[in-house]
C-alpha cells in the first residue's frame, strides 16, 4: 500500500522492526528519544509507532517513561519450533534435576557469539545467579556456554576466543587456557566454572545431544561450590540431558 510507504522507501513494517530491533543486551530500557536515535527515525514518526507496539504489548511503558520490551514479544518468541519443542520435551526432566539437586537448573542454547537461556528452575540455595529466561550471557564465561563453545563450529570458537571480556577476576580471557577447556569438555563430557560470570556462584554443565555429536542444546546447574558434589551433579545432569536428547530424536522421528 502507498500509505506504508515513506519517502525513503521504508515501509511501516520495516520502521516498526527497527525500534524493536533498538533493544539488546545492553539497552534493555530505552527513552523516547533513545528508541527514535536508535532506530533512525524522527521523532514524532517513532512515538505514533511506539505508541501502536505499546497498545499491542509489544512495548510496555514504565512509570519512569522509558520503554521495554514487552510479554507479548516473548509469548511470540515461545512459539518458535527450536524453542517450544525442546522446552516442552525438556520440562519434566529439569523438573526431576531440580527436585534430585535443589540447585537452580537451566536450559539453555547458542544463539550466535552468546548462551541463549530458554528455561530456568530457581534452587534454594542463596546464589547469585544473573540469568533468566531470554537472557543472553557470555559464551566462555558460563557453564552451558563453555559446553555450546566446545561443540561450535571452528569459525564460532575462533570469534569468541578473539574477545574474550573479563566478567569478574576469575573469568577466563586467556585464550589458550580456554581453549584447553573445551578440549577438556569434548573429553569429560561436561564443563564448570568458578566465580566467572559472577561472585559466590560455581556451575556445571553437559551437552543435550540428539545423535553422536550432534549438540542441541546444553543443560547446567549452579550451585555455591563444586568442591564435594561434582561427581553428584554431573551424574544427575547426564542422565537429564540423555533422557532429553532420547525424547527429541523420538520427536523428530515422528
Amino acid at each position: 500500500m502507498a500509505g506504508n510507504t515513506s519517502i525513503s522507501g521504508s515501509t511501516v513494517t520495516s520502521r516498526a522492526l527497527a525500534v524493536l530491533a533498538a533493544f539488546d543486551g545492553e539497552h534493555r530500557a530505552l527513552s523516547l528519544t533513545e528508541l527514535g536515535r536508535r532506530a533512525g527515525l524522527p521523532i514524532p514518526t517513532a512515538y505514533r509507532l511506539i505508541s501502536e507496539l505499546t497498545a499491542w504489548g509489544a512495548l510496555v511503558r514504565r512509570p519512569d517513561g522509558a520503554y521495554v520490551i514487552g510479554r507479548r514479544i516473548w509469548d511470540l518468541g515461545l512459539l518458535a519450533p527450536v524453542q517450544s519443542g525442546l522446552r516442552q520435551i525438556a520440562a519434566p526432566f529439569l523438573q526431576d534435576l531440580y527436585l534430585a539437586t535443589v540447585a537452580t537448573v537451566h536450559l539453555a542454547e547458542r544463539d550466535g557469539l552468546s548462551v541463549l537461556y530458554l528455561d530456568r528452575l530457581s534452587g534454594r540455595a542463596s546464589v547469585p545467579v544473573v540469568s533468566h529466561v531470554g537472557a543472553r550471557l557470555p559464551l566462555h564465561a558460563t557453564g552451558v556456554g563453555k559446553v555450546l563453545l566446545a561443540y561450535a563450529p571452528a569459525e564460532i570458537q575462533a570469534q569468541v576466543l578473539g574477545k574474550l571480556t573479563r566478567v569478574t577476576p576469575y573469568t577466563i580471557t586467556q585464550p589458550g587456557r580456554l581453549c584447553e577447556q573445551l578440549r577438556r569438555v569434548r573429553r569429560e563430557g561436561f564443563a564448570q566454572t568458578s566465580e566467572e560470570m559472577s561472585l559466590g556462584a560455581c556451575s556445571v554443565a553437559v551437552p543435550i545431544s540428539t545423535s553422536p555429536g550432534q549438540v542441541v542444546a546444553a543443560l547446567g546447574i549452579v550451585v555455591p561450590s563444586l568442591k564435594r558434589d561434582r561427581p553428584r551433579l554431573v551424574a544427575a545432569l547426564q542422565v537429564a540431558a540423555q533422557g532429553i536428547g532420547r525424547s527429541l530424536a523420538a520427536a523428530s522421528a515422528q
